[in-house]
């Protein structure tokens, strides 16, 4: 069958029913060879030398590469229409070791692809080939492959690359799988959907000395241990309980020796939110706490308070966009509006400060959850994934 044709009648109705089944098993072959060869954030040069060698057997040659370090960006015009659309997909994977031990399992060791990136990149160059072979729109797409998504740096890189200035578009649009919802059920929201993610480490000085003289020391790990205790006050007592907001303290160490007692310590911890204003609250109530505490041991505190993921806040109108797209490849019965908030945090909420944009998600089905070891992308959802790309474009810029 050639690419990109319809699929047969008898495929059930709400499955992406404008994708051909010899395209599903190319992205399926695609996801398979990205899930073995994964690269973690900053280093995906295999994979875009992958995704580039696609892009041109497709016919798209206006590509450009090392946008944000190994970024790639190609661009498809058709027609004479104005305007441009950008669909975009993450390439990094994650240092997990994995353990599904299936046949396509990751070949290098501590690294794998736990959050489904490979599907992410398979379904968008499917949605790519199958544009380029059926052009029916009018206008000029741009398909954004972002390194280094999971640890909150890409789409910044690409932004001072030139992605959205020297390379503009209208609007933006991504999708991401999601275990437990099943395969071939599409959800989003108009609004704040995902958090943001800040970091925050508060070390605390005190005076260290033998484990049998405590009353000549100022006991760092003491002193932490209450600060630890106080930090839970944050979200209680100092955000409105309208307002959702996590204070989770991840990591705590010392000096670590047996028979003394620390003269430092460091805390480590994240924090998630929908509002810049909830996380000024949070970084004020943080510097009062800790070094109030710390005063109080004869210690002192030093606290640095980084906001690695801004909130992901989806355009209203470009939401409903995904939505109409949506109940055309998902069907009606599949499709959820209005979902709940998610307090994980995604880097395509950069590109939203852009232009107007959408974020969803997809079923992934009864898998492994993200970042786990036994995690694996369906690669049922690749169809869906893919149709629901092309009919946005179709839908966006039509012919």
């Amino acid at each position: 069958m050639p690419l990109g044709c319809a699929l047969n009648s008898e495929r059930n109705p709400s499955e992406a029913d404008m994708i051909s089944d010899d395209l599903i098993q190319q992205m399926r072959a695609w996801r398979r060879h990205l899930h073995q060869h994964p690269e973690f954030g900053f280093e995906e040069v295999q994979t875009a030398a992958f995704v580039v060698k696609h892009l041109r057997s497709f016919g798209i040659d206006e590509i450009e590469t090392g946008i944000g370090g190994t970024g790639v960006v190609a661009t498809l015009r058709n027609g004479d229409g104005n305007r441009t659309i950008a669909l975009r997909a993450d390439m990094d994977c994650l240092r997990i070791h994995e353990t599904t031990n299936l046949p396509h399992a990751s070949r290098t060791p501590g690294l794998m692809h736990a959050c489904g990136h490979d599907g992410h990149t398979a379904t968008l160059l499917g949605a790519a080939a199958h544009l380029a072979h059926h052009p029916d729109f009018s206008g000029t797409i741009r398909f954004v492959f972002q390194p280094a998504e999971e640890w909150g740096q890409g789409m910044k890189a690409m932004i001072r690359d030139g992605l959205g200035s020297r390379l503009p578009f209208d609007e933006i649009y991504g999708l991401h799988n999601m275990p437990g919802l099943p395969v071939g059920h599409f959800v989003t929201r108009p609004g704040p959907f995902m958090g943001a993610e800040d970091n925050f480490a508060i070390t605390v000085h005190g005076s260290g000395g033998h484990a049998s003289r405590p009353h000549d020391c100022r006991d760092a790990i003491l002193c932490a241990c209450e600060i630890v205790s106080a930090l839970q006050s944050i979200v209680s007592r100092n955000i409105d309980p309208v307002q959702l907001a996590v204070v989770s303290v991840t990591g705590i160490e010392g000096d670590n020796i047996r028979n003394a007692i620390a003269s430092t310590a460091r805390i480590e911890g994240d924090c998630r939110h929908f509002d810049d204003a909830v996380s000024a609250r949070i970084e004020e109530a943080m510097h009062r706490i800790a070094k109030g505490i710390a005063a109080a041991h004869d210690c002192t505190a030093e606290i640095t308070y980084d906001r690695v993921f801004v909130p992901l806040v989806n355009d209203p109108e470009a939401t409903d966009h995904a939505l109409h797209a949506a109940t055309q490849t998902f069907g009606q019965a599949n499709v959820n509006g209005q979902a709940d908030r998610l307090g994980a945090s995604e880097d395509f909420a950069q590109a939203l400060s852009l232009a107007p944009g959408a974020f969803v998600l997809i079923g992934n089905g009864d898998s492994a959850p993200l970042h786990s070891p036994e995690y694996d992308f369906n690669d049922d959802a690749l169809a869906h994934g893919a149709a629901w790309l092309v009919q946005l474009v179709k839908d966006r810029l039509p012919a």
